[in-house]
C-alpha cells in the first residue's frame, strides 16, 4: 500500500491548490480525480468562468445579430468553440501546475473509504489503495436529475455542462430550475437570440431578493422576452417531433400548460458528491442534505479528515473553496487564528446580463431582525451616465444601520455589480459607516460612483 503524506479526493480549486501548497512544503501528495481530461471542475466547465465569457459574446452579438436567428446561430456556433478554447487553456494550465511538483502523484478513479485512513481507487484499469496521515475531501457537487415522467426516453434533455458543448443554438430553450443557475442560463440564451421558456416551482421569482429588487429583474427579463412560469409542477415531458413537449400544472390556478421547445435545460440545484465515498466506513458524518459537517477549521468528525468547498455546508462559490484552503494551511503551518467565522460578509453574484450582486442582509430581513434602519436606493435609469455607457437597467439598494451607520445590506442589479460589490463588502468588514462609501470620490464615468 503507497503511504502519503496527504490524499485529496477531487479536482476543484481547492483541491488544486492545496496540493500545490503542500508540495511547496515537501509533503507527498496523493490527488484523485475522476475524469480522465477534465483539469478542473464545474466553475472551469460549466459555471463562473465559461458563463462569465459568453456573456460577453452574448452581448456582443445581441448588438451585431439582432433579430436575424442565422447570423445568432453562427456567431453563437462560434462563441461555443472560444469557450471550448479557453476551457481547455484552463485545462492545461492546471494540469501543468500540479506536474510541475514531483511530491503530487495524479491518480484517476473513483475514491471510497476503506479506513480511515485508507482510499481505495477504483478505475477501468485496476484497483489501488493508499494511505494517507491526513486526507482532504474536495469533491464538490453533482447535478440533479428529477423524477419526472418521460424523462429518460426524452432526446434535447441536457443539463447545464451538457448545453455548453452544444454548437446549435436552440430556437427555443426550456429551462426547468429552482435557483441562480437557472437565471443565468436564461439570461445568456435569450442574450443570444433564443426564444426562453423559464418554469420554475417557486411560487415568487427570485423569493430570496427584495420585492423591490426582484420585481426589477423579472422586468428585465420579460423585456429580454423570456416567458416566465412560477408556482409549477411538472408532470411529464415527451419527444413530439423532433422537439421536446412538457407538460406542467400552475398550481397558481390548477390549469395545465403545455410548451414545445427544441433543448430543455434541467438547471437544478445540485447536491453534495458522496454518494461513492463509502463515508460510514470512515466515521464521518454528514447532515440530511448530504453535505459533509466540519468545524470551524474544516476538520470533519475525524481529525484526520478535512472537507473544503462545496461539499460541505457551505455557499457552492470559489472564493470560498479558496478561502477553505487558505483556513486549512493556516491550521496546518501558520498560527491557527484563521476559521471560516472571520470571513463574513461574504458577497455572491449572479452572472446575469446585467449582473445581480448582493452582500450582507436585506430590507426584509431587517424588518424581521427589528433593526433600526433606513434604505438607500437609486434606479440606474435615472442618471444620465449610464446612457453614456449604454447600460440603463437596473437598480442598486443600500440597507443603513441608523444606530451605527455601517451598511449591513446592500443588492446591485447593474452593469458591474459583480465588481462594484467588492468596494461595498470591503467598507463592511473594515465597519466604515456609509458615509465612506457616500464621500469616496470614484472615477468617472463609472458605476462605482453611484454608491
Amino acid at each position: 500500500m503507497k503511504q502519503y503524506d496527504a490524499i485529496i479526493i477531487g479536482y476543484g480549486k481547492a483541491g488544486k491548490t492545496l496540493a500545490i501548497e503542500l508540495a511547496k512544503q515537501k509533503w507527498s501528495v496523493a490527488l484523485i480525480k475522476q475524469s480522465e481530461n477534465k483539469y478542473g471542475d464545474s466553475c472551469t466547465s460549466a459555471s463562473c468562468m465559461p458563463i462569465s465569457r459568453l456573456i460577453e459574446e452574448a452581448q456582443v452579438a445581441d448588438l451585431i445579430t439582432q433579430n436575424n436567428f442565422e447570423a445568432q446561430a453562427n456567431f453563437y456556433k462560434q462563441a461555443i468553440m472560444r469557450k471550448k478554447e479557453l476551457t481547455q487553456l484552463i485545462y492545461l494550465k492546471n494540469k501543468t501546475d500540479l506536474t510541475n511538483f514531483p511530491q503530487i502523484t495524479l491518480y484517476r478513479g473513483t475514491a471510497s473509504f476503506t479506513s480511515n485512513n485508507s482510499i481505495q481507487i477504483t478505475s477501468d484499469e485496476n484497483i489501488e489503495e493508499l494511505n494517507g496521515k491526513e486526507i482532504f475531501i474536495n469533491t464538490g457537487l453533482t447535478e440533479v436529475i428529477p423524477a419526472i415522467d418521460g424523462l429518460a426516453q426524452c432526446n434535447c434533455i441536457y443539463t447545464p455542462e451538457a448545453l455548453l458543448q452544444q454548437e446549435v443554438l436552440p430556437k427555443h430553450l426550456i429551462i426547468i430550475s429552482n435557483g441562480n443557475e437557472g437565471f443565468e442560463y436564461a439570461s445568456l440564451y435569450a442574450d443570444f437570440g433564443s426564444k426562453v421558456t423559464l418554469i420554475e416551482s417557486d411560487a415568487l421569482f427570485m423569493s430570496y431578493a427584495d420585492r423591490d429588487i426582484a420585481g426589477c429583474v423579472q422586468n428585465v427579463f420579460e423585456k429580454k422576452g423570456i416567458e416566465i412560469h412560477l408556482n409549477t409542477l411538472i408532470e411529464s415531458v415527451n419527444n413530439k417531433e423532433g422537439n421536446v413537449e412538457l407538460n406542467f400544472i400552475s398550481k397558481s390556478d390548477n390549469n395545465s400548460h403545455t410548451i414545445v421547445g427544441d433543448a430543455l435545460l434541467i438547471a437544478i440545484n445540485r447536491k453534495p458528491m458522496i454518494k461513492a465515498l463509502n463515508l460510514s466506513l470512515a466515521g464521518v458524518a454528514t447532515d440530511e442534505s448530504g453535505a459533509i459537517i466540519t468545524n470551524n477549521h474544516l476538520h470533519t468528525t475525524l481529525p484526520n479528515i478535512w472537507a473544503m468547498g462545496s461539499v460541505r455546508r457551505n455557499a457552492p462559490f470559489i472564493y470560498n473553496a479558496i478561502d477553505d484552503c487558505k483556513i486549512i494551511l493556516n491550521k496546518l503551518f501558520g498560527d491557527e487564528t484563521r476559521s471560516t467565522e472571520d470571513r463574513y460578509p461574504v458577497p455572491y453574484s449572479i452572472n446575469i446580463d446585467p449582473p445581480f450582486a448582493h452582500v450582507g442582509i436585506t430590507e426584509t430581513e431587517a424588518i424581521e431582525k427589528n433593526y433600526p434602519f433606513k434604505v438607500s436606493r437609486i434606479i440606474v435609469s435615472d442618471t444620465t451616465g449610464d446612457y453614456v455607457l449604454r447600460k440603463t437597467e437596473g437598480m442598486m439598494k443600500a440597507i443603513i444601520n441608523t444606530d451605527t451607520q455601517r451598511i449591513i445590506g446592500c443588492t446591485l442589479f447593474c452593469n458591474q455589480a459583480n465588481e462594484i460589490i467588492n468596494c461595498v463588502n470591503m467598507a463592511m468588514k473594515c465597519e466604515q459607516p456609509y458615509t465612506y462609501l457616500r464621500d469616496f470620490i470614484f472615477s468617472h464615468p463609472s458605476y462605482s460612483e453611484k454608491l
